[in-house]
């Protein structure tokens, strides 16, 4: 008979914790906007102006977060893809 592992897997979480964290953000950046601080002026990429309103600086705050965890994130996969394919190519000795 073979036993069947229960469990939660792994990239799941991981995709889970992405999305918490990126709407957290957005809930921080709307916070934000909502105290309004005076210099406040929101620049995706350090080029594209958006308004200082709550769903201005909401969409920073998702924008931001978002590509860059997930860039970290995409090379975390792309790194580990490359390393079990390599060990896969190894022949045992």
């Amino acid at each position: 008979m073979s036993e069947q592992s229960v469990g939660i897997d792994g990239e799941k979480v991981v995709v889970w914790l992405y999305l918490i964290i990126v709407a957290l953000a957005g809930v921080m950046g709307f916070v934000l906007g909502n105290i309004r601080p005076a210099d406040l002026e929101p620049e995706l990429f350090g080029f594209i102006a958006l308004p200082p309103t709550p769903v201005g600086v909401a969409i920073y705050g998702l924008v931001t977060v978002g590509v860059g965890l997930g860039v970290l994130l995409g090379l975390v996969v792309f790194i580990s893809r490359r390393l079990d394919d390599e060990a896969g190519r190894r022949e045992p000795q």
